[in-house]
């Protein structure tokens, strides 16, 4: 079977730290990935400052900004006239607050998730063992992984990052940056779930949690009861505390 075309534009959600280079490869992922015709808008987060790649993103690309409005929510306009939209979230706050609150926007748009790319920035995670827990995070929830800023990094770090997820039978792509570019464009954008996680796939997340004794069933047979299954990383304690907290990023240098 092939895949199913998603009636409105394809959505990306872009993960990764504030100098990861996401919107280098953004830009990259729209003038390799797109076909003629096809059209892209970027919504960046208010609140990162401007970047060399903006021009970039300008000239190939309708540009806006989203930004927090209250708790857990969040505002953006959809680009109009748009094949595809890039959504590049904060590289400065927690991700999975970030991921929550996008989830409610797109059903808001009525909008469809193509795929989550998250950006490794590689020097970092090598440098401050304690962010691979920021990383697992995004993983989670992610389709394909981006290797960026591996200069000077050993390769044994490299292959054991890896290992960290695939031991784990983790579904997602993982690929190489190569001057803030990837082999294949078109590849990465491709709209088929990799991801462990199915928060943005409500109708396969579901759990078997009983029995129901309520009526008989047939000689063979087990009648079950159901009950959504809630997202590690979303759950919280009675305080309202994630019992799976992330790192405070801002913590630890980028640069």
């Amino acid at each position: 079977m092939g895949i199913e075309p998603y009636s409105g534009p394809l959505v990306y959600f872009v993960l990764g730290p504030v100098h990861a280079g996401r919107r280098n490869l953004v830009a990259d992922l729209i003038e390799g990935g797109l076909s003629e015709g096809e059209k892209a808008g970027v919504i960046l987060s208010e609140g990162e400052p401007a970047a060399d790649p903006d021009a970039r993103l300008a000239e190939l690309s309708a540009v806006s900004r989203w930004k927090w409005v209250a708790a857990g929510i969040l505002a953006a306009e959809p680009p109009t006239g748009v094949s595809h939209i890039f959504f590049v979230s904060s590289g400065l706050t927690d991700p999975i607050d970030q991921i929550e609150a996008f989830k409610t926007w797109l059903a808001a748009q009525r909008l469809e998730l193509a795929r989550t790319i998250c950006v490794v920035d590689c020097k970092l995670a090598e440098a401050h063992p304690q962010m691979l827990a920021w990383f697992d995070g995004c993983i989670h929830f992610s389709d394909v992984v981006l290797l960026n800023r591996r200069e000077g990094v050993a390769n044994k770090w490299m292959s054991d990052f890896q290992e960290r997820y695939r031991s784990q039978a983790y579904p997602c792509v993982f690929e190489m940056v190569r001057d803030d570019k990837v082999k294949n464009p078109a590849l990465i954008l491709e709209p088929r779930a990799l991801r462990i996680s199915h928060v943005f796939d409500e109708e396969l997340d579901w759990t078997v949690v009983g029995k129901s004794d309520d009526d008989e069933t047939s000689e063979g047979e087990e009648e079950v009861e159901v009950a959504l299954e809630e997202d590690p990383y979303f759950a919280r304690l009675n305080g309202g505390r994630r019992i799976k907290e992330l790192p405070d990023i801002r913590k630890y240098r980028t640069g």
